[in-house]
């Protein structure tokens, strides 16, 4: 058996079954690294090896929970919960359909934006999310659909939109594949080839609206997750003044050195040098906002050493190359084995980004061989690293939702965040890639 799949297999049955993320990628690397013909101790190396590329992640991670916590105690959440009350139009249920859909409508805006506009990719949702979940709770939102429009908002702009993370990924990694692998990609318009799984994509965010549309009831929200419900926390025009320069500090430090480590350390200072946040309130403030957050870290940790391990066993080439020997001339059948394949290796490793070179090098002259045109083959190629992000338990795309939305412990990753994505997502991703494919 492929030790990929057997490793993705092992890692996604044990989350499914409330196995801790961490322990279930820790334990799908060991399994898929024996049966890749490694032995434990090149499989613990392995492991160990790819952990520090997922340290700057984790202390970013660990920054930004702090600096939510910090604004928190800005009392912006209760700010915008009192303005959001105000204007429900004293309770009215058509009031709080409308501020539903607003908020929504906003939180979808923000993600696309961090995308494209002001490409901060997933560092504003430690941000802006944990002040919303007290509105959120009273609207009775059901989170599991703001993971789906945040996820939407993550993937979408950059696997269509050739602007900020999308050149990057359309640009500079999809077409820069293509090309090594021997395609001519001169006049290839390539909004154009990733239109229909965009449309796709587009598909399963209304498919969320639908299924999430039910009132929802949680707990108050409670920044760390606390057994009782939290006071509510005083603000005035000052504190609310400073956080809003606070996160404009983060974000323009952020963009400024590329960092979100600064920009976060940044917003955080602005705090406690306001007063907002007092001197000896500041170090037990940071270490909560560090344990809130420390979860997501070291499943980003763990994930770089189960995507270590799949590599060293080689199996990755090897699962690619087998389907390609299944295909034969079936064209409609080697499209659907190339997005399965693809949805599978991402599902792994977390990373659109690093699927592309992976298949690339295989999929381009297989697909050329097989009459596909120029337009299906970046189609094709382009869906088949997309899919598998969302739905993903090691996806930034999935974490980062998360970190967000279970700062109170009442949003769980897998069943509330994973689950959705994958299944609102994936499935009409397969169905239009496997379209674009067929009729480009």
């Amino acid at each position: 058996m492929n030790a990929v799949v057997l490793a993705v297999g092992v890692m996604l049955a044990l989350s499914l079954c409330r196995v801790h993320v961490v322990v279930a990628l820790i334990v799908g690397a060991v399994a898929g690294g024996l049966a890749g013909g490694l032995s434990l101790d090149d499989t613990l190396q392995a492991f160990q090896a790819g952990l520090g590329k997922g340290a700057t992640v984790a202390l970013s991670y660990a920054l930004l929970g702090a600096f939510a916590v910090a604004i928190a105690k800005s009392g912006t959440a209760h700010a915008l919960a009192d303005r959001a009350l105000g204007m429900i139009n004293g309770g009215s249920e058509a009031g709080s359909g409308k501020l539903r859909l607003v908020l929504l409508v906003l939180l979808l805006g923000a993600a696309i934006a961090s995308q494209n506009i002001l490409p901060i990719h997933i560092a504003f949702i430690p941000l802006l999310i944990p002040p919303l979940l007290f509105v959120m709770n009273k609207l009775r939102l059901d989170r599991r659909l703001v993971a789906c429009v945040l996820t939407f908002g993550l993937i979408t702009p950059y696997m269509f939109l050739p602007v900020g993370f999308g050149a990057i990924f359309l640009n500079d990694i999809l077409l820069a594949n293509m090309r090594d692998g021997g395609l001519d990609t001169t006049g290839i318009n390539v909004m154009q080839a990733m239109a229909l799984p965009a449309l796709g994509m587009a598909f399963g965010l209304a498919v969320a609206f639908f299924s999430y549309r039910r009132k929802r009831d949680y707990a108050p929200a409670q920044i760390g997750g606390g057994d009782k419900p939290a006071d509510k926390v005083a603000y005035s025009p000052k504190t609310l003044l400073v956080a809003l320069v606070a996160v404009v500090a983060a974000f323009a430090v952020q963009l400024w050195l590329d960092s979100m480590i600064m920009g976060a350390l940044a917003g955080f200072i602005v705090f406690s040098m306001s007063g907002v946040v007092r001197w000896r309130e500041a170090d037990d403030l940071f270490t909560e906002g560090m344990k809130m957050m420390a979860m997501i870290g070291f499943i980003m940790i763990a994930a770089n050493g189960f995507a270590s391990v799949m590599q060293a066993t080689g199996h990755i080439e090897s699962m690619v190359t087998t389907s390609a020997d299944y295909i034969g001339d079936n064209k409609a059948l080697a499209a659907l084995l190339m997005l399965v394949v693809g949805l599978l290796i991402t599902l792994g490793i977390g990373s659109s980004f690093s699927t592309v070179p992976i298949i690339a090098a295989i999929y381009v002259p297989l697909a050329m061989h097989m009459g596909f045109s120029p337009l299906a083959i970046v189609s094709l190629v382009g869906t088949a690293a997309a899919l598998g992000d969302a739905g993903s338990p090691a996806s930034d795309s999935t974490l980062g939702p998360t970190a967000g939305l279970n700062v109170d412990g009442q949003h769980n990753h897998i069943w509330d965040t994973v689950v959705p994505t994958f299944l609102h997502y994936n499935l009409p991703l397969i169905a239009f890639g496997w379209a674009a494919a067929m009729v480009l």
